[in-house]
């Protein structure tokens, strides 16, 4: 089954009570069991429910993956993941990347004695220095947030073969339509799929995707320990969204191939971050790893002052300020004091994280239009 075909039908039955097309919305806390412990496959939501069980047969499909898991957010998974190390592991990380996801690391997992490593990784000989005995994870984002950096997967992951240690991806930005990191040997799949797998701004939740048992047989069970659950209409909402991920990915990368180049030749702009660019680093790799270059960008203004960013960010009309991304809506951020602001100062600017710096979440909008809103705000600088 391809991929096209996948978003629509993987994972999915009809309604075997109704027929009906749609996957229901099991709203219940609880079913009615035959005699103690007998029951239809489902005992209580927090264990598993129907509506949340086609989420994770989906996204399983969709990742090339045995088994998915969906919990209440992307932090949510990405904490679970966390939980499959004990005290004296360490983690390896790219040091570009969400802020979230940074202060869940350094606040949540470290005080509990997991040491971390945040490191510019270009190629895969920047993350030899840091392998020894006691590295568990390699986390990455690729692209990353909110600099678009790109890492070449199957690289880390032959690294890692003579090491005992996961490699876990975050695929947030690229989605299992541009790349599919299973294929290229990454361990673990997280998704934020409150952004491009929703994609309509209207739900949070968070999906792991992995082939080996044992890591699944360990995340379920913190699934249902912890808690950090799913509910049927958010399982109901990011299913209906996945309906129209390629159409709609299609269109944000069409989208925004046509905003990078504009301002990559507007003369008030002074760098932009954007994979499908020739000019980015690692082009030839998100060529080789991704089937298209995604629709975030970010960028910096000549005028390289906190004031002139706020000032742009404010006149934007179509864009709107926010955060997030991936949604059918175009928005515009400051990484530095909306997403990134967890990450300490001088981190921030260490890793290209300036005061300047623009993030654009490219939505399906006209680009005509999002461009000339770009280009009337940039002329009031």
């Amino acid at each position: 089954m391809r991929f096209g075909t996948k978003v629509i039908h993987a994972g999915l039955h009809a309604d075997p009570a109704t027929g009906a097309i749609m996957t229901p919305i099991y709203q219940t806390s609880t079913y009615k069991q035959i005699a103690p412990n007998e029951h239809k496959g489902y005992a209580y939501a927090r264990t598993s429910n129907p509506t949340r069980t086609a989420l994770q047969d989906n996204i399983a499909a969709l990742e090339n993956a045995n088994y998915g898991i969906a919990f209440a957010s992307g932090m949510a998974a990405i904490d679970a993941v966390s939980r499959l190390l004990k005290p004296g592991d360490e983690i390896i990380a790219n040091s570009d990347l969400y802020g979230g996801t940074y202060r869940l690391l350094v606040n949540c997992l470290a005080p509990y004695g997991i040491k971390m490593h945040f490191i510019p990784i270009n190629e895969a000989s920047d993350v030899k220095p840091y392998l020894n005995d006691q590295t568990k994870l390699l986390w990455i984002e690729t692209p990353s947030n909110p600099l678009l950096s790109i890492i070449d997967i199957k690289s880390i992951a032959d690294l890692l073969k003579d090491h005992e240690a996961y490699l876990a991806v975050d695929n947030t930005f690229a989605t299992p339509f541009l790349q599919n990191p299973l294929d290229l040997g990454a361990d673990i799949v997280v998704h934020s799929a409150t952004k491009y797998l929703g994609g309509h701004s209207d739900v949070i939740i968070g999906v792991v995707a992995v082939n080996d048992e044992s890591i699944k047989d360990r995340l379920t069970f913190l699934q249902k320990s912890a808690g950090a659950v799913p509910g049927p209409m958010d399982c109901f909402l990011t299913l209906r969204g996945i309906k129209t991920l390629v159409v709609r990915m299609q269109r944000h990368c069409e989208n925004a191939t046509h905003i990078a180049h504009f301002l990559d030749n507007h003369p008030k702009v002074n760098k932009v971050f954007w994979p499908g660019l020739s000019t980015h680093p690692n082009h030839h790799i998100a060529a080789k790893q991704m089937k298209n270059f995604g629709g975030m960008l970010s960028f910096t203004l000549h005028n390289d002052t906190l004031e002139a960013a706020i000032k742009l960010m404010a006149n934007t009309e179509i864009f709107s300020l926010a955060e997030s991304l991936g949604g059918v809506e175009s928005l515009i951020g400051h990484p530095a004091s909306m997403t990134h602001a967890a990450i300490p100062t001088n981190e921030r600017q260490k890793i290209g994280v300036l005061d300047s710096l623009i993030r654009l979440s490219i939505g399906i909008e006209d680009y005509n239009d999002l461009i000339e809103d770009l280009s009337q705000a940039l002329d009031k600088l």
